[in-house]
């Protein structure tokens, strides 16, 4: 039965509630682990935590990238409500260049380019995803975003985040997340790429609570 987004917000409010108080590492296994300013959007401190956790080759996230983060970042964002950070969590039986995706991804963290590059990697998703060997197509958009290649090859040819991509789908598991996208919004896990108004009556919904708690 679907849920409407009053009822959803509901379940996942008394979820978040609960873990709220409870720091960021411990929130229904989540850990930040190492590169977390290189690919977080917000103000740290801001009272709503998301962590994100897609697949680049995932055409549902690619969906939730182009027709809901746009209004998310805006609103939520950019005003200092929530403070929202990427995980990978490629899922290679489905999707056989996700993990390649996901390392290119977080060997362009190292440069200060992952935002760039993961936009990048979701508009033109339709063009690398098929490919046999997508690594000459994802070195095309390095070029694109001002990555020189002689810095990013080093850090693909010797799989140096292979690790991290692998880090950041263990703590994905450990959340509960078992299918792309999936977002641990202060501790309460949702799966889908829902449309926007569920996400606006989710945070809306948790903002409220939290700046209630917050007045003496």
């Amino acid at each position: 039965m679907t849920r409407t987004p009053a009822a959803l917000t509901a379940a996942l409010l008394c979820l978040a509630t609960a873990a709220g108080a409870r720091p960021l590492s411990a929130q229904a296994g989540a850990d930040p682990g190492p590169m977390i300013a290189e690919r977080s959007k917000g103000d740290p401190k801001a009272p709503i935590t998301v962590f994100e956790m897609s697949d680049f080759q995932c055409p549902f996230c690619r969906k939730f990238f182009l027709e809901t983060f746009p209004a998310l970042e805006r609103d939520y964002v950019q005003t200092g409500k929530v403070h929202w950070i990427f995980l990978n969590l490629p899922i290679s039986e489905l999707h056989p260049n996700a993990e390649p995706a996901a390392e290119f991804a977080m060997c362009s963290a190292k440069f200060g380019k992952f935002w760039p590059v993961h936009d990048l990697l979701y508009h033109h998703q339709d063009l690398w995803a098929p490919l046999k060997e997508p690594g000459t197509f994802l070195l095309t958009l390095a070029d694109s975003v001002g990555l020189p290649r002689d810095s990013l090859l080093p850090c693909l040819q010797k799989h140096e985040m292979q690790a991290r991509v692998g880090g950041d789908a263990a703590s994905a598991a450990r959340a509960g997340a078992r299918a792309t996208p999936s977002f641990l919004i202060d501790g309460a896990l949702l799966t889908g790429a829902y449309p926007l108004e569920v996400f606006q009556h989710v945070l809306d919904s948790i903002y409220t609570v939290r700046m209630a708690a917050r007045k003496p």
